[in-house]
């Protein structure tokens, strides 16, 4: 897995001091949830997103590499992915899952920007 995964992108416009939680997500095709917790820490970023609105109480990890902006105004995070990829990611749970390597690994593979080259959903590998 690459130490980009769990970075912020140079374009996101995301601020080591801004405190997302609470922003609106929005994936590529609206509205997914709330930011319950999110990290800003160097090759270990990350957003925590409440998805209850769909399923109740149901929470998701997103590497801080989906983010492609941030708006500070209107207090909301853009990801690049969609609901449905956001749906269908590995099931998350915070005290299980927030230090596991392994689950990283799943999910830098689910979203197509980690693990090994080709096993991404759409079948390439970003580094």
């Amino acid at each position: 897995m690459t130490e980009h995964v769990w970075s912020y992108g140079p374009a996101s416009g995301h601020l080591a001091w801004a405190d997302l939680t609470g922003y609106g997500v929005e994936a590529s095709d609206g509205h997914i949830g709330k930011v319950d917790k999110h990290s800003y820490e160097v090759g270990d970023a990350y957003l925590v997103v409440d998805i209850g609105v769909w399923i109740f109480g149901k929470e998701v990890l997103l590497p801080a590499s989906t983010v492609s902006r941030i708006d500070l105004e209107d207090e909301k995070v853009y990801v690049n992915t969609t609901k449905d990829q956001i749906k269908r990611a590995p099931e998350f749970h915070r005290d299980k899952h927030l230090q596991d390597p392994g689950y990283r690994e799943e999910l830098g593979t689910h979203y197509g920007i980690g693990g090994l080259p080709g096993q991404g959903p759409s079948g390439s590998h970003r580094a």
